[in-house]
This record gives C-alpha cells, structure tokens and sequence, in this order.
C-alpha cells in the first residue's frame, strides 16, 4: 500500500495534536470541575461556620431564621440536628431534610469537622451536601447539614466545557491548516529534489536546487548542488577524455598508416622488381628510416605506462649541468639549424644536477625539441644554475607562445599544443610532455610553465640537490 508523503506527515502531525488536545481536555475539564465543587464546598462550609458561631453566641432562632432566608435566596438550605441526628431546625418547614448515614454519623461523632458530598439525590434532584459538627464539652452536641442543588455548578461546568470545546476546535482547524502548509511546503522541497535527480539521470547536469542553511532539507539540496558540480565537473573530463581519446585514435591511425603504406609500397617494390637497381639501396634506407619510427612510436607509449605506473628505477648521481646542456644541444643542433635558430647555453661548469643520466636527457630532449618545433627563425636558451637546495633548469624560446587554455591542457595526455603537425618526430601522440612532467615528480622535483602567445614560452625544472 503506497501512501504519499504529505498524508504521512499530515497525519502524523494531527494524530499528535489530536491526542494531546484530547488528553489536555480531559485534565481540563477534571480540573474545573473538582474547582467549581471545591469552591461549592468552601463556600457551604463558610456558611456552616458562620451560623453555628453566631446561634452559639446568641442563643437566638431569629439569627437562624435570618439566614435561612438569605441563603434561600441563594438556593441554599441548612438544617439543625441534635447528637441524635433529628433536626431541631426548622421543625416545621418544607426545607428539605435528609437523614445522616451511619459512616456519614461515625465521622461526625470522630470529630471529623466537614463531612461532604456530591452528586446525591435530594428531593428528586442532584445536590451538594455538606455536614458540619457541633462538638460541646462532653462531646459532639448535634451539627449542621447544608445542602445546595449542583444545578448551577452543572451549568457553569458545561459552559467551560463547551468553550473549551469550542477552543480545541478553533485550535485544530489552525493545526490542520498549519500542518497542511507546512507538509506541503515540506513535500515541495522533496519534489524539487526529485526533479533535480530525474534530470541528472537523463544527463541535464544544471539542476541546481535553491538552498540555505535553514534546515536539514536545505542542507541536503547544499550537498546535492555540490554533487552536481563534482558530477558536472567528472562528466566534463570524461568528454574531454573521450575527445582525447578519439583524437588519439585518429593520430594513431595517421602516424601508423604513412609508415605502414610507405613500407608496404617499398617491400610490394622490391618484391616485383619495380624498383631501379640504383634506387633499392634509398627505399631500403627509408623502409629502415619508416620502421624505426614505428617502434619509436609504441615505446613512446609503452615508457609512458611504465613511468605512470612507477616502473621505471632511476639511478641518480651527480651530474655536471653544463655538459648535459652541451649534449642537449649537440644532438639538436642540426633540427635546430634548418629552422635558423640559435641554440644558446648559459651555465656555470660548478653547477651540478642531482638525477638519472638517461632520463635526465629524455627530459630534456623532448623539451627542447618541442620549443624548436613552435619556433622559427629564433632562439632557444638553455640555462642551468645551482643553490644551496636544488638545482634549476630553464628552457626558454622565442616561438609562438600558448594561451592560457593551452597551458592549462598541455600537461595533460594526447594533448598536442598544435593538432595540425603530426610530423614531429618525438612526442607524436601528445605523450611527451606527460612523460617530462612524471619523471620530474619521480626525482622529487617540479616543472612550470610560463608563456602567451606570439611571446614565447619557458618551461622551468626544479630538482632538490642530493643531502649527503
């Protein structure tokens, strides 16, 4: 049985109301009544006292008569009664009179000063009785019995009751109308919660919920708006993940495909003796030249998934920075002349770099390589000095420079600064700069990257020096 959750909160918030409406008008009505009777008795009770002190003092029945007519006014009526219980007052009058009961004589003759009851029938009506003892030397004398229909208490109970009544209703009313607002407001909140989740599930990621810190509810729409943002921001590094991935794939295919084709189209020369005497020695060299590209090409990404998965041991020694520089510069000087640039090295032969050779170079390589490749008719500088902590390195150009989007990104794997080139030599598949970037975080350092466009860029490596 499916039950909706405003009729549950409704409900609930009712069912409390009317059970404690119901068990507050239960007290209440207990309450005045035992007051309205308590004040009935107090009020006889004065009146008892007051005529056996006065009839004590004087003697005189007329002070008797005086107040049987002034509380027969009142629709009060007493009665005299002697150690016998027969009344000696009025003796010849229709007051009513009743007989005392034996437990009623007992209390009376034990000293009790107020004997009383309710609810009793006298003169076929329902009356109020109070008994008051007239205790002389030798004992109980006689007394006096007072007796009052409850007919007006009985109404001004009713009275009350029936305000109060009319009160609980006004009382709940306001409550279910409360209630009603209040759970549908409630149930609002909870609906925009749902909708917001139904469009997440069908892919809308901007299903923001209005929130405070008023409650609980608004606190959970607090946290669901920051689920969307982490869900909005993982959905759009999955997008650029796939874009990359694509990319990828198609460069994969590019890059493998010239090769392939041209080493196919070779070997198919060879084979028919299509290919002059004279050119078979060239198609050998570019088939050897095409091949080693594609191995180049696989253990790009093969080292790259060996350094991510920290598979790759270095062995760090102390290097002197200049002399790797000179290498550095040696092995590109020839890519860096057909593009007419300068090569320049700033560095001290005292300063020394505390890492592994060979991956010290694959660092550096493909960090130069990539400044001459953005770069035309420039310069490249290669600088290297020592402090007391660290080593530093800079490789700066004069090329093309990045915006900021492309700094951000360039670190990033696949990722090719200039997706129109895919002749580059290293680094074909965007993994260069990955593979620079985790083995600096391997020899405990740290690569920045400066640049805008049309003014350059200079990337700056921080390796701590070896504490002996």
């Amino acid at each position: 049985m499916r039950i909706k959750y405003i009729y549950q909160l409704f409900i609930s918030h009712i069912s409390i109301l009317i059970i404690a409406f119901i068990i507050l008008s239960l007290l209440f009505a207990h309450y005045v009544e035992n007051l309205v009777y308590e004040n009935k008795v107090n009020e006889l009770t004065v009146y008892g006292e007051n005529i056996l002190t006065e009839f004590e003092q004087t003697g005189q029945e007329f002070v008797l008569a005086q107040y049987n007519q002034v509380l027969s006014s009142q629709n009060i009526f007493f009665s005299i009664f002697d150690q016998q219980g027969r009344i000696v007052y009025p003796i010849s009058t229709t007051s009513p009179r009743t007989r005392i009961t034996e437990e009623d004589w007992n209390k009376l003759t034990n000293g009790e000063k107020v004997v009383t009851k309710h609810n009793i029938k006298w003169a076929d009506q329902e009356v109020s009785l109070v008994a008051l003892p007239y205790i002389g030397r030798g004992g109980l004398i006689g007394g006096i019995l007072l007796i009052s229909p409850i007919s007006g208490s009985r109404e001004m109970i009713s009275e009350m009751n029936q305000y109060l009544l009319y009160t609980v209703i006004i009382a709940l009313s306001v409550s279910f109308l409360l209630s009603w607002i209040l759970s549908k407001i409630h149930v609002n909140r909870i609906q925009k919660i749902r909708k917001a989740t139904s469009k997440i599930a069908q892919g809308d990621y901007d299903a923001y919920i209005p929130a405070s810190n008023f409650d609980e509810i608004a606190e959970m729409a607090n946290d669901f708006n920051e689920m969307i943002d982490q869900l909005k921001s993982s959905n759009e590094e999955i997008d650029s993940l796939e874009k990359r991935r694509r990319q990828f794939i198609a460069d994969v295919s590019h890059e493998l495909r010239t090769p392939l084709t041209t080493i196919s189209g070779v070997i198919e020369g060879l084979k028919n003796n299509m290919i002059e005497e004279d050119e078979k020695e060239k198609g050998i060299q570019l088939v050897s030249h095409e091949t080693k590209r594609l191995i180049r090409l696989v253990n790009e990404n093969l080292d790259y998934e060996r350094i991510r998965s920290n598979q790759v041991k270095l062995i760090k020694e102390r290097i002197q920075l200049k002399e790797v520089l000179e290498v550095i510069k040696d092995h590109l000087l020839f890519q860096a002349e057909e593009k007419n640039i300068n090569l320049i090295i700033q560095a001290d032969e005292q300063s020394m770099v505390f890492a592994d050779y060979d991956r010290l170079i694959q660092i550096l390589i493909n960090i130069t390589k990539n400044s001459i490749q953005f770069t035309n008719q420039g310069s490249v500088w290669l600088r290297g000095y020592q402090t007391n902590e660290e080593t530093i390195i800079e490789i700066e150009d004069t090329g093309i420079g990045m915006d900021k989007l492309e700094v951000e990104s360039i670190w990033r794997r696949f990722y090719k600064a200039d997706l129109s080139r895919t002749s580059n030599q290293f680094g074909e598949f965007g993994l260069g700069l990955s593979i620079v970037k985790r083995l600096v975080e391997l020899h405990e350092g740290k690569i920045e990257l400066t640049s805008e466009r049309n003014q350059g860029t200079k990337f700056t490596i921080t390796i701590p020096i070896k504490n002996d």
